[in-house]
């Protein structure tokens, strides 16, 4: 059984920054894809960044102000997230895929608020 386990969410002011983090844990051979999602109240889920091998890809909204980094040796990632806006605020939730398979495994998922 595969878990992903998230820190690093919280309450923070507009211009300001959060970390997050995502672990693996249980039998995995190794990752392919990584990635971030966020759901805001009301909304549908949004990729936020994905990383397949060493480049990452965002969302447009987050460009040049998020930072999606891996490290494959532990199956873990983390999301340097710089210059907060209040539409960043969401629940945030990591999203794994191992090398020859195609469902996705989920963390639990982490608040994000941006208000002063």
């Amino acid at each position: 059984q595969v878990q992903l386990v998230e820190s690093g969410g919280g309450l923070v002011q507009p211009g300001g920054s959060l970390r997050l983090s995502c672990t693996a844990s249980g039998s995995i051979s190794s990752i392919n894809i990584m990635g971030w999602y966020r759901q805001a109240p009301g909304k549908q889920r949004e990729l936020v960044a994905t990383i397949t091998g060493g480049t990452p890809k965002y969302a447009d909204s987050v460009k040049g102000r998020f930072t999606l980094s891996r490290d494959n040796n532990k199956n873990a990632m983390s999301l340097q997230m710089n210059s907060l806006k209040p539409e960043d605020t969401a629940v945030y939730y990591c999203r794994m895929v191992v090398f020859g398979t195609s469902d996705p495994y989920w963390g639990q998922g982490t608040q994000v608020t941006v208000s002063s």
